[in-house]
């Protein structure tokens, strides 16, 4: 199978939910269905180096964590296949001040 082209499902538990977070490599996007809304992080490859671009949570389901956990699910892809990232979306550069644990992914 071309790696591209892989969905990598990851489970995220929070607030009694079990959101099931895709990781859509061929659209460079991680994308979790939260009560019929879809919820996302987008990013751009460029060689080894990500930028996260957006993260979009729909108003019916904010405050729950969401866009939390995509941004950790998209850090963590990013530590795993060894890539540096580009917090261009204000939400996760905050995330990653606020969680020095990824602060080495910083390109």
């Amino acid at each position: 199978m071309n790696a591209l082209a892989r969905t990598d499902p990851l489970t995220m538990n929070t607030h009694a939910s079990a959101w099931r977070i895709q990781h859509q490599a061929e659209n460079q996007r991680f994308l979790v269905h939260v009560d019929g809304h879809d919820c996302v992080l987008d990013y751009q490859r460029n060689g080894a180096v990500i930028t996260i671009t957006h993260t979009g949570v729909a108003d019916a389901v904010v405050g729950q964590g969401i866009a939390a956990a995509l941004t950790r699910a998209a850090l963590d892809w990013a530590r795993r296949d060894q890539l540096k990232v580009v917090p261009q979306c204000s939400y996760a550069a905050v995330f990653i001040q606020r969680h020095p644990e990824y602060a080495d992914l910083r390109d």
